[in-house]
């Protein structure tokens, strides 16, 4: 299971504990419980991996793109100096070249772009996870210091 995964099971068990009467408490199985947080623990080192093999591989295909654009521009040049060499289709060479420049950066554009947003969405969802995570762990720690849940449904209210 992953962190979100873990971190819905422990919600789900506080949710569900049978309720010591007259209070605020609840019965939890200990080992359940702490089996559920040595998971989100040991998984969170994983995604964070994740999220900086993500970061990784966002300034290598970014390098890619600028190599590959690059190189399409070093041919563009090659082809306009070909061109040139040929005195009777130089204006065709100058258009040809201008429009080979304008699609290799246009694509070198959009490819980085479209990565950019992929990273994005893929952090956010990162962050959708962590913020999560956080909230899971300051409710199970309210809970555990005793926080009357009353009290705290009222400061959710007013978020």
């Amino acid at each position: 299971m992953d962190v979100v995964e873990n971190i819905e099971a422990a919600i789900a068990a506080v949710e569900e504990a049978r309720s010591v009467p007259l209070s605020a408490s609840c019965v939890l199985h200990r080992g359940e419980m702490l089996d559920l947080l040595e998971n989100i623990k040991s998984s969170f080192p994983n995604d964070l991996a994740k999220a900086i093999t993500i970061l990784r591989q966002q300034s290598e295909i970014i390098e890619s793109a600028n190599q590959q654009a690059d190189s399409i521009i070093a041919q563009a040049r090659d082809e306009v100096s070909r061109l040139v060499e040929q005195t009777a289709i130089v204006s065709a060479a100058k258009k040809e070249s201008q429009k080979i420049l304008a699609e290799a950066t246009a694509e070198g554009k959009q490819e980085k772009e479209e990565i950019e947003a992929y990273i994005d969405s893929r952090l956010a969802n990162l962050e959708v996870i962590l913020n999560k995570t956080l909230d899971v762990i300051s409710r199970g720690r309210e809970k555990l210091a005793g926080a009357d849940p009353k009290h705290a449904l009222s400061d959710l209210k007013d978020r």
